[in-house]
This record gives structure tokens, sequence and C-alpha cells, in this order.
């Protein structure tokens, strides 16, 4: 026996020991390296935005789904007054307009409950880039007393992101939008582009693509293989584009 392999999407690899003594790189504290994915409390994050830049753009919406043991256990929406106009080709994608968030309370305003909520649950995100750095950058704007903070706003921590599991498990397939991926796996995703519906619909896919005969079933391995994925699929864009 060689000591090589394929493990766990069909690609070639060298040994399988990097994933046994795994570092737990991206691993949050609270939850052991090797506790199994069926058993981490998630909570799956959507936000709606006045655009596509943290930098100028606000967060008018928040949406978070708790899920554990393949089942919904909560849901928290906050709708939320960004302080600006709203750009028609933004409510044009999710609907939301300024009249709908001209009474509602400024990000500052909700920011410590928000925080409250995050905690005692792992982060998921189908394309978690975009919402951590929107979160990140509208909490940079607050003055909030010091305090630890929770999984999804700590340095460190990797969110659990389905999107880059789609591109691989999905790979054949041309489109990898969340409503495109949903509908292929039979998953309900009744309101797209409204936080807390694609936070639940993501959140399904994400024990979906868990429970795969070719993922990793533990905490650490998984995120590894998520991180070398996304590597992969960076690697091959920089040269798509040159």
């Amino acid at each position: 026996m060689d000591g090589g392999g394929c493990f766990p999407t069909g690609r070639h690899y060298p040994g399988i020991a990097h994933l046994i003594k795994v570092a737990a790189v991206g691993v949050a504290e609270e939850w052991a390296p090797d506790l199994s994915m069926s058993e981490l409390p998630l909570v799956c994050i959507d936000t709606e935005t006045t655009g596509r830049d943290p930098a100028v753009d606000r967060v008018i919406e928040i949406g978070c789904v708790f899920f554990r043991d393949g089942e919904v256990t909560e849901r928290v929406s906050w709708l939320i007054n960004p302080e600006c106009p709203i750009p028609k080709e933004a409510s044009d994608v999710h609907g939301i307009t300024d009249d709908q968030v001209k009474d509602s309370p400024r990000f500052s305003e909700i920011a410590s409950e928000v925080l409250k909520t995050l905690g005692g649950a792992v982060p998921v995100a189908y394309n978690a880039e975009f919402d951590r750095d929107f979160l990140l950058t509208e909490f940079g704007r607050v003055n909030l007393p010091e305090k630890r903070m929770p999984p999804a706003l700590r340095k460190g921590v990797e969110w659990l992101d389905p999107l880059v599991w789609a591109r691989e498990l999905q790979k054949e397939e041309r489109s990898k939008s969340l409503g495109d991926v949903c509908e292929r796996l039979g998953i309900a995703l009744e309101r797209a582009h409204r936080a807390t519906d694609d936070a639940e619909a993501a959140v399904r896919v994400m024990a979906t693509f868990a429970s795969d005969v070719r993922v990793p079933k533990t905490y650490a391995a998984f995120l590894q293989e998520q991180r070398r994925l996304g590597r992969i699929f960076e690697e091959e864009r920089v040269r798509w584009r040159s």
C-alpha cells in the first residue's frame, strides 16, 4: 500500500496524516477540533446591504438562523436604518426600501444585541467573506465596551461556507448561486435575498453537504479541507484572469 489516495472529493493527496493530526486552524476554541460536524451548534448569518462595498455601503438587514442536530432551533432578524438612501439597484435585489427601514434602529442601537445573539455557535454563511466583512466593518464603526467577541467576530475563527463546497461537490454545474444549489438539493428557498430565508436555506445546504460521504466529518478536518478547496479555487481564478 503506497499511502496515497483520494480524499474527500476525488483529488489525489499524499496521505491523511494532515487530517488525522490536524492543527486546529480556524476552529473556535469553544468546541473540540474532533467534534462531529453533526454535533456542532451552527448560526447561519445573512446580511442584506445597500451595495457590495463594506467600506461605503451599509447593512440594512441581518438574519441569524440557529441549527443543531439537523433542526432549526431559532430564527432572529433585524431591519436596520442605514442612515443613507438605499439605491434602487439594491432594492431591486432584496426588495427592501427606504420606507421599510426609516423607523428601524440604527446599527449602533442593536450592536450589543447582535453580539449577544451571535455567541454560542459556529458561524456559517453562503459566500462568507461578504457577510463577515460587512459585519466587522459595521462593528468597527461602533464604540462598544471591551468584551470578548463571539466566534463570528473573532480574529482567527473561520466561518463555514457552503459556497466553497458547492464549487467542489457540484463543480459540473454552471451556477453556484444559493437559489440554484438549493433547487438541485431539493431545499426550499421561498424569499430569496431576504436575510432569514437565505440564512435558513444556506444552513440546510451546509448540513446536506456535511453529510456527503466525500466530506470530512469532524470540525477541524472539515475546516482544513474547506481552506484547501478555497485556495485551489483562488489559484484557478487567478490563472483564468491571466
